[in-house]
């Protein structure tokens, strides 16, 4: 392997001239910087990680820590954090807290111990419904910076992104009733003990009590119900009067579509729905679904870059970014 010190002698230059010239330092003539890089390229140089690491204290690495990526979502959120962390010459460890505390926990230790630079991480399930989050402020308080995102801890100090997901969920309950007359909104829940399904409940919640209208709550426990069409469906044959439906996960909006057509439904004349989702979930189902769009994408992109500038400026200032959400409304509703 080609070496910095092989390189300086070969173009008769100091060790310190080549790195510059590497690493674009305006000290070196524009002639100097391209006969390196031409070099560099020819001999296929490749910079040592490990000597930079300890030159730098720094791994040039973040830890993510995922709940699934059988989640669209999470999937897609990944998508964005590997491509903004390469394009700010990062690399990604990535670890699955398969929804538990125990998996959690030990990601965060593993990677502490001077793998990664940070981390960027979603709450798992039962971290949220267990309230333990012990384990992440004491990473911070190791000065390794966090980056929550999605499911988030309100008393952690830390910068976090999120979605709009009372308003997203609010203006959605707002269509229906508004702009459909719709009177009898069904909700249907699998994620009502998280942050995010709390907020989204408020939101549906808020926009009937603000038109005085009764709410429809149907709540599916994630950990044993695993017949969700069996439950849909005979809540759709014993509450006939079920005019919409918002779904406030990425999986039972299109369930009850299946369900409804199964019980002779016209949807969207006699049922619109509403789900949560991304842009090829409304390939998924016909009609095509209604969803509320979560910019997954963006999240991931903004969240590497947010922790990117906290690693590299110690100074930087806590964030929350909010990054809205877009409604579009298709085949599912009128």
């Amino acid at each position: 392997m080609t070496t910095l010190k092989e390189l300086a002698a070969l173009l008769n230059i100091s060790v310190s001239t080549v790195s510059k010239a590497l690493n674009d330092s305006h000290e070196i003539s524009e002639n100097t910087r391209l006969r390196v890089k031409e070099l560099a390229t020819k001999l296929n140089y490749k910079p040592n990680r490990i000597a930079q690491q300890l030159k730098t204290n720094k791994s040039k690495t973040i830890g993510v820590i995922l709940p699934t990526v059988t989640n669209p979502f999470f999937a897609e959120v990944l998508h964005g954090i590997e491509m903004a962390a390469t394009n700010n010459d990062y690399d990604i460890i990535v670890c699955l807290s398969n929804e538990t505390l125990h998996k959690e926990k030990r990601s965060l230790e593993l990677l502490s111990n001077g793998s990664v630079d940070g981390f960027i991480m979603t709450v798992a399930r039962e971290s949220q419904v267990q309230k333990d989050t012990s384990h992440i402020t004491e990473a911070i308080s190791n000065q390794l910076p966090v980056l929550m995102f999605d499911r988030v801890i309100d008393d952690i100090a830390c910068n976090k992104v999120i979605v709009d997901d009372f308003q997203s969920v609010y203006e959605a309950t707002e269509h229906l009733i508004i702009k459909e007359q719709r009177k009898n909104i069904l909700l249907v829940s699998n994620i009502e003990e998280l942050s995010v399904g709390k907020l989204r409940i408020e939101g549906y919640t808020k926009a009937l009590t603000d038109h005085n209208l009764e709410p429809h709550i149907l709540k599916l426990d994630h950990a044993v119900d695993l017949d969700v069409e069996a439950k849909i469906y005979n809540y759709l044959q014993a509450n006939t009067s079920i005019d919409a439906i918002l779904s406030i996960d990425h999986v039972t909006g299109i369930v009850a579509i299946n369900m409804a057509k199964k019980l002779g439904l016209d949807i969207p004349i006699d049922l619109s729905v509403i789900g949560f989702g991304y842009e090829h979930t409304q390939l998924l189902s016909s009609p095509k679904i209604s969803i509320i769009h979560q910019k997954a994408h963006k999240i991931g992109e903004i969240s590497t870059n947010l922790l990117i500038e906290q690693i590299e400026n110690k100074d930087s200032d806590i964030q929350t970014i909010v990054v809205p959400s877009e409604l579009k409304y298709t085949e599912s509703v009128i």
